[in-house]
């Protein structure tokens, strides 16, 4: 038995779509969990008129929100309290996936005996320029997680997936679940660390072509919504999230910019640079369903990043705290939950 566990606000736009793909599972016991967390939409209204058609359809409504909790924690926690499977899927609400995709991933949980599986998703953005970001922010995120490291038990490295993570019932009520990260806006990575810290086994696997999701729709979205976990990701660290900063003016900027302003033999040394971070990048691309091609936007795109560090440390200590989806979380709870 397996229940997938979604939490959904103001969710109108992708929803149904995604909905329908999991239903589409083949899978033959399969009960999917579906938290309306406050949504203002007509997300409710959907999520009601789709579970009339299929018993495997359960629905949440949460009007309020305890203090305490981010919101997306408290429902996925609402919904795990629902689930009866032994296996649960927690993903997002705008997640597409193929019908074979969780016979796959089942088997190979099982096959490897693992309490943890992580997957990445194929992020699927309207615009070149996303998609350019989108290849380079696998390269930052590789770097900064090192999943590779996750499946070694001496390793402190954790990995872990919004859009894929896919645990042990039994595991998860060991590490005490979501409320364990109740103020965590990083949730997926931190369900990752605290199910490591004890002692389990975890993996990351690529699922290109079998889970898609609309990562951003604009840059604008794709600003504001890294707003809410860049800083978190350091624990709130400004040593951290400088150390960040003067990284990638270093090493992912400088070299492009020393292209133009040095010669000789140092422009050689710098244009050899770049070529290796160009293939370096396009080869990270094509595993995360991006073309090889984008990598020519690397410096564009890690000035964006760069940016959006900037951005997200002064806003966060500038209102004190952040704003994630209509709600305001103050710095001075957030940082009690560290993990």
């Amino acid at each position: 038995m397996l229940s997938i566990v979604v939490a959904a606000r103001n969710e109108e736009r992708n929803i149904r779509v995604a909905l329908q793909s999991l239903l589409a599972l083949d899978y033959p016991q399969l009960q999917v969990v579906v938290v309306d967390d406050r949504s203002e939409d007509q997300t409710g209204v959907i999520l009601d008129e789709m579970a009339a058609g299929d018993p495997r359809l359960e629905i949440v409504h949460i009007t309020n929100l305890p203090s305490g909790w981010l919101g997306k924690n408290y429902a996925l926690w609402q919904g795990s309290q629902q689930a009866s499977g032994e296996l649960l899927l927690f993903t997002d609400a705008d997640v597409v996936m193929s019908p074979d995709t969780l016979a796959r991933a089942t088997n190979f949980l099982q096959q490897e005996s693992l309490d943890h599986l992580a997957a990445t998703p194929e992020a699927r953005m309207p615009s070149l320029f996303l998609n350019m970001f989108g290849a380079a922010f696998g390269l930052f995120f590789g770097m900064f997680t090192r999943p590779w490291r996750a499946a070694n038990p001496s390793s402190r490295c954790h990995i872990g997936i919004g859009a894929f993570n896919l645990v042990k019932a039994s595991t998860y009520r060991r590490v005490g679940g979501h409320k364990t990260i109740a103020l965590r806006p990083d949730d997926d990575l931190k369900l990752g660390k605290i199910i490591k810290q004890a002692g389990f086994r975890q993996r990351l696997v690529y699922g290109t072509g079998l889970i898609t999701v609309e990562w951003y729709a604009s840059v604008r979205e794709l600003v504001l919504g890294l707003e809410k976990n860049v800083f978190s990701g350091t624990d709130y660290s400004l040593w951290l999230a400088t150390c960040g900063v003067i990284f990638h003016l270093v090493a992912s900027l400088w070299p492009y910019l020393a292209l133009v302003v040095t010669e000789g033999i140092t422009l050689a040394v710098y244009m050899a640079t770049v070529v290796i971070i160009s293939l370096i990048v396009a080869d990270g691309a094509r595993f995360h369903g991006f073309s090889p091609w984008y990598a020519l936007g690397f410096p564009l795109t890690a000035g964006l990043f760069t940016f959006i560090i900037v951005r997200t440390v002064i806003c966060n200590l500038a209102n004190g705290g952040i704003f994630w989806r209509g709600t305001f979380y103050p710095l001075s709870e957030l940082r009690k939950n560290r993990i």
